[in-house]
């Protein structure tokens, strides 16, 4: 006798599991506990199954004997009803993945994997460079993204004149992208080529003396400068050694060998992030020069300091500052048109480049003692 509603709301089990038949092979599974199951049992390909509908009162009787309607259906053109459903299943899963991973969701799993291998400034840049692509496309799924959807982000902070941060989009793009395709979340790349169709960059170079003549002179100053004798003392190292500022000012005693000429910058000096250690996150040999050495231990006997090099004036636990530099620099009359911190290497470059076929050695060295090689 098939199954009634009234039947359905009526009964109880008494502790023991049972079965009560509907029609047509459908079928109540009455649990231990209670519980009112929708099942059918089948055959397919010589093989006994049973396939689940889902739980009563939650599908009714009439849902339920539709569902098995449908599977008869199935049955009848060859196909496995719980095959089927199984791959409905995996399909509504996998789409609900896609959706789940949005562009803000893969950008965040792909810094995870990165930030360590920044300094604490680029961290900072990085993740305001995400922030603005996320406003924009954060919340689409990485794998429906598009070339035009990317470049929609990128194209008003470029109309907007900001020519360098543009080009900075469309590369932080493109490695998120990258990492989504390895993942196996997206198949091809959307940010790829984007900076091709970006309006060139138009390079500022830093200001910089390689002038011989004009060279000399600026040293000159530098050994006459009158002002904080620690400044002093940065500014004359920097030009033999052509690190960046935040190498040098942040310089422990305890990286430096003078004894052997030696000195290593680290990847990274973790106590202090404002002079965290290399920009390539990758340690640097330094070789000194004897003269080097020599303005090393001067500065030594004069800050008696045990950890920092180059101490700021007010503090023994700061460095000083690149704006100190910069300040000796123009205190000495040179304005920001002629010279700059940074182009002390510039300057090392320039001339380097300029003499090493005269002077016979490899330009990789030079390439090298900037710390740009891998």
């Amino acid at each position: 006798m098939p199954l009634t509603d009234t039947m359905l709301r009526n009964l109880k089990s008494d502790g023991t599991p049972a079965k009560l038949a509907d029609s047509e092979g459908l079928y109540l599974y009455l649990s231990a506990s209670g519980g009112k199951l929708w099942r059918m049992d089948y055959r397919y390909a010589g093989k006994r199954k049973t396939l689940s509908f889902g739980a009563y009162p939650a599908v009714s009787l009439k849902d339920a004997r539709r569902k098995r309607d449908k599977a008869k259906e199935l049955l009848a053109n060859d196909i496995d009803p719980g095959a089927q459903k199984k791959a409905a299943k995996e399909e509504a899963e996998a789409a609900a993945r896609e959706q789940a991973l949005t562009f803000a969701v893969v950008a965040q799993e792909w810094f995870a994997t990165k930030q360590d291998s920044y300094a604490a400034a680029n961290i900072k840049k990085k993740q305001w460079l995400i922030s603005l692509l996320n406003e924009r496309i954060g919340e689409k799924p990485i794998s429906k993204l598009v070339p035009t959807d990317i470049l929609g982000a990128i194209r008003p902070v470029e109309a907007a004149g900001h020519s360098v941060t543009a080009h900075k989009l469309a590369e932080t793009a493109g490695q998120i992208c990258r990492f989504a395709r390895t993942c196996g979340y997206i198949v091809f790349n959307p940010a790829d080529g984007l900076k091709e169709v970006l309006k060139p960059i138009q390079t500022k170079h830093y200001a910089t003396i390689t002038d011989p003549a004009a060279v000399g002179h600026l040293l000159r100053c530098i050994d006459e400068y009158q002002g904080g004798a620690v400044v002093g003392y940065a500014l004359k190292i920097l030009p033999y050694l052509a690190l960046r500022s935040a190498e040098l000012r942040g310089s422990r005693w305890s990286e430096i060998d003078l004894d052997n000429a030696l000195w290593i910058v680290p990847a990274a000096r973790q106590e202090n992030v404002k002079d965290g250690g290399m920009k390539t996150r990758i340690s640097h040999a330094v070789s000194l020069p004897t003269q080097a050495v020599r303005l090393f231990r001067e500065l030594r006997l004069l800050t008696g300091a045990d950890e920092l090099c180059f101490p700021g004036r007010h503090s023994a636990s700061q460095c000083i500052s690149d704006m100190a530099l910069l300040n000796g620099i123009r205190r000495m009359g040179f304005s920001k048109e002629e010279m700059t911190i940074h182009g002390f290497r510039a300057m090392f470059s320039t001339i380097l480049n300029e003499k090493k076929l005269e002077w016979g050695f490899d330009g990789d060295i030079i390439e090298a003692q900037l710390a740009h090689n891998e």
